[in-house]
Parts: structure tokens; C-alpha cells; sequence
């Protein structure tokens, strides 16, 4: 395609499938990262159905810069039959990113700074913010779950033994070079088996000679119980104290394993009782 003739990116398709198992509905969306300008020639009414992508990110989020890919039609999406439901987009993930505050230093935060400087802004009008994006996201609860701590955990070595897989898909969500010093990326990935699904959502930072970080959010539902198990951990280490080959570091499940355990939740997500009227049954 010539730079005469364009790709009108908002024409581009939305991929999307929905299979239902179980009393769930699973469903995603997946199409083109976020434009780089509004896509109505700057006429968007705030918050209005014509509002594009580009205008309602920058609105929302205040953010004085997006990740280099950003796909705001991706999206993951699970819904039970008696209503709660957990979707996984970069919106939300991105609203969680700390605007203001910089926890991390990294070479291109400056570079970035001087470059805006170059356009006239003022120091006042460069905001800082979180260069690696980090997230604590855990995914967008809809319904009426009952949220509550559990003792009870996602059991791995379950998930490990050879069981037919009737669904899988993996979706990113946003990525980020860090001006080639690393890499910060969200992505969400599912399987559905005979017995249950699986959910992981991970957010994988490596910032090139200073530090790796690995947020891990796993979804389990176990289809013969009324519950899904969460568990969301953060693991965390400086590259100058893992003593571990750095070719590990660019793999994010060989170096999560490696690194130190800092924060963990696990919670136990209930669906509603029905009542034997609501189900049908006599």
C-alpha cells in the first residue's frame, strides 16, 4: 500500500467468535491497534456513540503517552447464564497505570521529556508518569459475584495432565518498546477443557540492565463447582541480583519462576445460588 493510498485502519474487520459451554458464554474481539489521531478529523463529541477510540483513550486515560501497539477492540469476555461475567481489555488495565509518579528510571524518560520540550510545552505541561505502564490489573467483574479471600488454590499440576482442548485463543492487549530499552507488554490467553477453563492475564516488563516484572492474574473455574478461583501474584527482581542468563529474561515464563514472590491475593468469585425455580426444575 503507497503512502498516497493509505489504510483507513476504523475500515479494518473485527475478528470476534462466542462458543458457549456449560452455562458460559466465551467471546472475543480482536482487530487494529489504536490510531495515532481522531479518526473524525478532531470533531468527537466527548462521551458521545461517535466518540472514536483514539479521542475516548486520550480522554479517559490522560495519559501523556500511549504504548507503542494499543488495541482497544480486544477484548475477552466470559459470561455465566445467571449474570456475572469478567472481561479483559486494555482500557481498563491501562486506567490502573500510575499518571504522576515515575517508580522506575529508565534512560528514554528523559530523552522522551527533551524531545516534547522541542514543541513548546512547558515543564508544567509534561506530566510525568509511569514509563513501564505496570498494571495490577486483574480483569473487569460485571454482575453480582460474591468476592471473597480463599484458602483454596488453582491447582497446576491438574492443568498440567493431557485433557482435550475445546477452545483456545490468546489476545494482546497493548505492548511497549520503551524506546528500544525493553519491553512491556499485557496480553490474555484461554483454554477451555472438558473439565473447566483457564484464564491467564499477564503483564510482563523487562527493563533492559535495571529489572524484570511478571503480574500474573489466573482464572480457573472448575465446571462441576459454583465458584472461580483468582489468583493474581507479582513477581519481581533486579537484574543485577538474579544471577540468572539474560537470555532467560526475554521469555517470560522461563524468568517468572526465577523471580522473587512480592505480592500475592487469591479470592474466591461465587456465583449467585439458584433457587430451584429459577432453574426450571420441579
Amino acid at each position: 500500500m503507497s503512502i498516497k493510498n493509505p489504510v483507513d485502519i476504523t475500515r479494518l474487520p473485527v475478528n470476534s467468535e462466542e462458543h458457549k459451554f456449560e452455562g458460559w458464554t466465551v467471546k472475543y474481539k480482536k482487530s487494529h491497534i489504536l490510531s495515532s489521531k481522531c479518526t473524525n478529523n478532531g470533531t468527537c463529541a466527548k462521551e458521545s456513540p461517535e466518540e472514536c477510540q483514539f479521542c475516548r483513550y486520550t480522554r479517559v486515560l490522560s495519559l501523556p503517552h500511549m504504548p507503542d501497539m494499543l488495541f482497544p477492540k480486544n477484548e475477552l469476555t466470559l459470561q455465566h447464564t445467571t449474570g456475572p461475567g469478567v472481561s479483559f481489555n486494555a482500557l481498563d488495565a491501562l486506567k490502573l497505570v500510575i499518571n504522576g509518579k515515575r517508580d522506575i528510571k529508565i534512560a528514554c524518560s528523559d530523552a522522551w521529556k527533551e524531545s516534547r520540550q522541542d514543541t513548546g510545552l512547558t515543564d508544567k505541561e509534561i506530566q510525568p508518569f509511569d514509563w513501564t505502564f505496570s498494571t495490577d490489573y486483574k480483569g473487569s467483574l460485571t454482575g453480582e459475584w460474591a468476592v471473597t479471600p480463599t484458602e483454596l488454590r488453582i491447582d497446576l499440576e491438574r492443568l498440567k495432565q493431557k485433557e482435550r482442548i475445546l477452545f483456545y485463543h490468546e489476545l494482546q492487549l497493548f505492548e511497549d518498546e520503551l524506546h528500544d530499552n525493553g519491553i512491556a507488554t499485557l496480553t490474555v490467553k484461554i483454554r477451555v477443557m472438558p473439565s473447566g477453563y483457564f484464564v491467564l492475564l499477564r503483564y510482563f516488563l523487562r527493563v533492559d540492565g535495571v529489572m524484570v516484572r511478571v503480574n500474573d492474574t489466573r482464572y480457573y473455574h472448575d465446571f462441576t463447582t459454583d465458584f472461580v478461583l483468582r489468583e493474581f501474584t507479582c513477581r519481581e527482581g533486579q537484574l543485577a541480583e538474579l544471577q540468572i542468563p539474560l537470555v532467560l529474561t526475554t521469555d517470560p515464563n522461563a524468568v517468572a519462576p526465577l523471580l522473587p514472590l512480592k505480592t500475592t491475593c487469591y479470592e474466591k468469585l461465587s456465583l449467585p445460588k439458584v433457587t430451584q425455580e429459577e432453574s426450571g426444575s420441579t
